[in-house]
């Protein structure tokens, strides 16, 4: 697993993530980076999106990756995310990126939505 935050309070990204995130990037325009971000909604109260964007890092924005998988977390979603780990699975019953939040105390079965 690769740790590429450098405090244990902010998020991590899998080997497995960042290979797959390289593979998707990688057949997009130059510049696009995964943005992922924590919004209202869902089955249980909140949900993780995950956008493909062509933008530069703001200020607040955490990034994490390297040049061919570029990840970016805007701070407010990162207040819910603090310590969390984005990984990719891929098994019998599909791939998908999934995020292990410690601070979800309740999640939806598809694991897209959560609430603290």
């Amino acid at each position: 697993m690769s740790d590429v935050a450098t405090a244990p309070e902010k998020v991590s990204v899998t080997d497995a993530a960042l290979a797959r995130i390289e593979a998707i990037l990688s057949k997009q325009k130059p510049g696009t980076v995964l943005r992922v971000a924590v919004s209202g909604g869902g089955c249980s109260g909140f949900q993780y999106e995950y956008n493909l964007v062509q933008e530069e890092p703001s200020e607040d924005d955490l990034v994490l990756g390297n040049d061919k998988a570029k990840v970016l977390i805007d701070s407010l979603s990162l207040e819910f995310m603090q310590g969390a780990e984005i990984d990719f699975v891929n098994d019998l019953i599909g791939q998908s990126f999934q995020i292990n939040n410690p601070n979800a105390v309740a999640s939806c079965g598809c694991g897209t939505s959560f609430s603290v």
